[in-house]
């Protein structure tokens, strides 16, 4: 699975101009996966997000999670970030069908909410705009396959 976490003030999701999600203080998660990807590794990916310390404490420093600043996440469907770039139009073939990636999609944020989080959304497969107002800006590129 690859995300990409933005620290933001605030994040909306609309699809066919009606609001479908939106944060406060929180993590707007961009959301790729791929074909290779279980409920293990959309577990694992949770963890890491919910627990990442990418909030400033009172010296300035990047040390407080999402849990001690009472955030939220809005998690938005991104299988663009599988995209094979090595020619100018770039292919999707890299990123999960959706009967695999939907179900993990929904996973993923059924463990953001089992740690107790507020968890917004978009609708996978829509079309969709995303506005958010970063904070930092702080962005964070996670990908399980390197992780490994």
């Amino acid at each position: 699975m690859r995300a990409v976490v933005t620290r933001v003030k605030s994040a909306s999701v609309r699809i066919a101009g009606k609001t479908a999600g939106s944060i406060g203080t929180g993590y707007l998660v961009l959301l790729g996966v791929g074909p290779e990807d279980t409920e293990e590794t959309a577990r694992k990916l949770a963890d890491k997000i919910c627990n990442l310390r990418i909030f400033e404490d009172e010296n300035g420093k990047m040390n407080r999670n999402l849990e001690q600043v009472n955030g939220s996440l809005l998690t938005v469907s991104q299988f663009t970030l599988y995209a094979d770039t090595s020619s100018r139009r770039p292919g999707f073939s890299r990123a999960a069908k959706p009967d695999l990636a939907e179900p993990l999609y929904e996973f993923f944020m059924r463990c953001c909410r089992e740690r107790g989080f507020r968890v917004e959304h978009g609708e996978f497969g829509a079309d969709m705009q995303v506005e958010s107002i970063n904070d930092g800006p702080v962005t964070i590129l996670l990908d399980t396959d390197r992780e490994k």
